[in-house]
């Protein structure tokens, strides 16, 4: 009887052991992102991370998430790897439903060059010149840190 109690004590341990080792992870759910030196926005970026690349959380700072990335180790906004759900159809008094993970995922990217392609078929009349211009700026973190601090902003 005595053994038995020991294997199962053992067992118990074991397990309980394991949980507290165990690091969790989560998918990247935006186009682009960083894992950053550190907890802040303006921190210097260590590692780019892209749409469903998978991150192992290691721990959490307030807002901000402490994770590795390819054995890079920092930190991620939580705006970049939570999942939210949204209801859907709740303003005409219809039956409200949550938006998958998928689906939340693939609004995220926005539309692909096909569908863009189709839409601008059928709307010939829209002009996307000035949205394809604003998603060719690329803004340094140097250029975005000499803003911030020419202008006597806050980096937090």
């Amino acid at each position: 009887m005595r053994t038995i109690k020991i294997i199962i004590m053992g067992i118990i341990f074991l397990q309980l052991g394991g949980i507290s080792l165990a690091a969790d992870s989560a998918r990247v759910i935006v186009k682009e992102n960083a894992i950053r030196e550190q907890c802040r926005f303006f921190s210097p970026v260590k590692a780019k991370i892209r749409l469903n690349d998978l991150l192992t959380i290691t721990g959490k700072s307030g807002d901000w998430y402490k994770a590795s990335f390819k054995g890079i180790n920092g930190c991620v906004h939580k705006s970049a790897i939570e999942q939210k759900s949204f209801k859907l159809g709740s303003l005409a008094g219809s039956k409200g439903r949550t938006a998958s993970k998928d689906e939340v995922s693939l609004a995220g990217k926005g539309f692909n060059p096909q569908v863009e392609a189709s839409y601008k078929g059928s709307h010939p009349e829209a002009d996307f010149r000035a949205v394809d211009t604003i998603e060719g700026f690329k803004v340094s973190s140097e250029s975005l840190g000499e803003f911030l601090k020419n202008g006597g902003l806050n980096e937090q």
